[in-house]
């Protein structure tokens, strides 16, 4: 029984095997396989990259195609069982982008196709930048350190170090961003230089950015802040002084000073020569203000003197 279901197995087995080696008088092709044999999948500008493809098993001759997205790149004919090299060089970023070849006998339809490898086009990064919002700090401070580089493919992998000493793990930044840490700053050892490096993908292209320096912050005295109260209420006297000046004292001092030198109003005359002698006219009296204690008034009083002119005398009670 056993013998009988071997025999039935190998008897149903026999058209394929028949099939594969005689469909055209060749071996089929099976899907080749595309392989990158020399670079990286992350490619740089003006970088050559080699890939391979064969259909094993096969008889030759075959051809080979290489396309990059459904178009045509290159074509190999292979007389043996070697694989196909197509050696492609990266000169602008239309050269990445996903490749795939295909097998096939000459003058045949057909024909089988082999995986895809995408190529992505890396640039390198920029010399990084560490800042912090703060350069002066004191001990018992917490501050921050960022580290950014501005330029280069993503993902990108930052790592701080005070001297040569690392004070963090690698950050790895899949955005355009800073890499960010917090540090406490504990005593005065904390007060040295610091740095960051920062690599992506790019083949050796690790870069170092600026040192960086915290200094130690002053204390301010207590007498500081009372100092300064004083000195704003010095500043704001003297710009009322100033300010008053115009205002009220320059005014008081005018009214005072016309004041002192306006004519005294009384009692006036007017006295002609022809009239006789020792005759008064009395003109004007000013009224008397309360407040005050004295008024004044004029008499003219004509006199004449051997033919001369009139003498005009004053008297002030």
């Amino acid at each position: 029984m056993f013998f009988l279901t071997i025999l039935l197995f190998s008897y149903l087995q026999m058209p394929q095997q028949i099939q594969k080696i005689t469909a055209n008088g060749k071996e089929m092709l099976s899907n080749p396989k595309l392989a990158l044999v020399q670079g990286t999948l992350n490619v740089v500008m003006k970088e050559n990259v080699t890939l391979s493809c064969l259909s094993e098993p096969g008889s030759p001759p075959v051809r080979y195609t290489l396309f990059k997205h459904n178009q045509q790149v290159s074509a190999l004919n292979r007389s043996d069982l070697t694989p196909a090299l197509f050696t492609l060089t990266i000169s602008s970023a239309s050269d990445v982008g996903e490749y795939k070849c295909k097998a096939e006998y000459n003058n045949s339809s057909g024909g089988k196709y082999s995986n895809s490898l995408n190529f992505t086009f890396i640039e390198p990064i920029s010399k990084p930048v560490l800042s912090s919002p703060t350069s002066q700090a004191k001990e018992g401070q917490n501050v921050t350190l960022s580290c950014f580089s501005e330029n280069g493919s993503l993902p990108i992998t930052y790592q701080f170090f005070k001297g040569k000493q690392s004070i963090s793990p690698q950050k790895t930044m899949q955005k355009r961003e800073a890499a960010v840490i917090f540090l406490f700053i504990d005593s005065l050892s904390d007060f040295g230089t610091y740095k960051c490096k920062a690599n992506n993908s790019f083949p050796n292209n690790i870069k170092y950015s600026n040192a960086f320096n915290f200094t130690l912050a002053e204390e301010r005295s207590h007498s500081q802040p009372l100092i300064i109260s004083l000195g704003l209420i010095l500043l704001l006297l003297t710009i009322g002084f100033a300010l008053a000046i115009p205002f009220f004292i320059i005014p008081l001092y005018k009214a005072k000073k016309f004041k002192s030198t306006r004519p005294s109003i009384g009692l006036t005359s007017t006295v002609n020569a022809e009239e006789s002698e020792n005759e008064v006219i009395y003109s004007e009296i000013e009224p008397v203000k309360p407040e005050e204690e004295y008024i004044n008034f004029s008499v003219i009083r004509r006199e004449e003197e051997k033919g001369e002119n009139l003498k005009l005398q004053y008297w002030n009670i």
